[in-house]
């Protein structure tokens, strides 16, 4: 693949997985948690929706750099994304990302904590793999050979 093939594959699988743990710098720690991703690609940012109260917006504050983890296990495809966050009170996008799943954090778009968390991307490391059973089965042969198991494409990419 080429660099903009890779880059685009990038932003289709963080767009098809959906879901990642976002992983701020609390002090010395990193913590992380679930997040459901509105992943667009034209503007090259991943949006979030969070609340003002939560403890990520305080880290965000102080360091504002990012990872957004990306991991579909059941078709061994992992995405790792590093970024710069930035928290606002944008609420036409908020009334843009507000959706169903929304409602079981926020009666609707309205709510005056939600906020819109927006990444920009500065790289990428991709992970895909052939599925689990197959990958399995690539681990037992090489296991009992002497071989090492081809388990899909990697590459690291600039976003």
């Amino acid at each position: 693949m080429t660099h903009h093939d890779d880059a685009k594959h990038v932003w289709d699988m963080m767009e098809k997985i959906g879901l990642c743990m976002l992983a701020t710098a609390d002090g010395q720690n990193i913590r992380a948690r679930p997040m459901a991703a509105h992943v667009d690609h034209r503007e090259r940012m991943v949006y979030f929706l969070t609340d003002a109260a939560s403890h990520k917006d305080e880290e965000i504050a102080r360091n504002p750099s990012v990872c957004l983890a990306f991991a579909d296990p059941s078709g061994n495809d992992y995405v790792s994304v590093s970024g710069h966050a930035q928290v606002s009170n944008d609420r036409a996008k908020i009334r843009d990302l507000f959706s169903t799943p929304a409602k079981a954090w926020w009666d609707d778009a309205e709510d005056p904590s939600i906020r819109v968390l927006k990444v920009q991307p500065s790289e990428a490391q991709y992970w895909e793999g052939s599925g689990r059973v197959v990958s399995f089965a690539k681990m037992l042969v090489a296991a009992v050979s002497d071989s090492r198991p081809d388990l899909g494409d990697n590459a690291k990419v600039r976003l």
